[in-house]
């Protein structure tokens, strides 16, 4: 009798039908794991496990983790559009208005929020994190907002307001503060919002306001 010499056809791994549709599932699961690991700790295996396809796959579409981290780093737009939605209208309550913006592009929506937490992870060890992320909160959001307003020392009041807003991100998110992580977003708001309106909208000079007063 004659062996069957019919070739056993390997189970095909690696490339996924469509590789735009493959390029971002590895996306997706990268953006979450480095949001929740951080940039050390991710590695390209582990992205590769999560998104279901092979180590070699995810090299084919990012040579190397710093580029992988570079396309996950990317913010939409929008985010930007509606951060800067809270400087519209009037100085009262600017500085509510601002904190309830941060934490809802945060931490409300994940396409936004999964991506600024992996930037606040790697920034810790990550210099294109760092830079992006000063970038983001910076250069794109605050110093344009506050620029806007026309008040002395933009750039100051715009560092000092994201090193507030970021320590809130960094003890919230990262470090788990369990005061903070228990707290209501209104509750950070009523607490933090007087703090960043007292440097968005500086307080009227003296004299100011008593010649308002005649």
């Amino acid at each position: 009798m004659t062996a069957d010499r019919t070739p056993v056809t390997a189970a095909r791994r690696g490339r996924r039908p469509g590789a735009s549709t493959t390029r971002q599932a590895v996306l997706d699961a990268a953006r979450t794991r480095f949001a929740t690991d951080g940039f050390t700790a991710t590695t390209i295996r582990r992205v590769a496990a999560d998104a279901g396809v092979d180590a070699s796959l995810v090299m084919q579409f990012f040579r190397s983790k710093d580029e992988l981290f570079a396309a996950v780093m990317s913010v939409p737009a929008d985010a930007l559009t509606r951060f800067s939605a809270a400087f519209e209208g009037t100085d009262d309550l600017l500085g509510a208005r601002v904190v309830r913006a941060f934490i809802d592009v945060w931490e409300v929506d994940a396409r936004t929020s999964e991506p600024l937490m992996a930037m606040l992870r790697g920034a810790i060890v990550n210099e294109k994190a760092n830079e992006q992320l000063r970038e983001f909160l910076q250069e794109r959001l605050l110093v344009d907002a506050i620029a806007s307003r026309a008040v002395d020392g933009a750039t100051l009041r715009a560092g000092i307001v994201s090193s507030m807003l970021v320590g809130l991100m960094v003890g919230r998110g990262i470090v788990g503060v369990p005061t903070l992580t228990g707290a209501e977003r209104e509750t950070l708001v009523a607490l933090v919002g007087p703090a960043v309106q007292s440097v968005l909208v500086p307080a009227a000079p003296v004299t100011d306001v008593k010649e308002k007063r005649r």
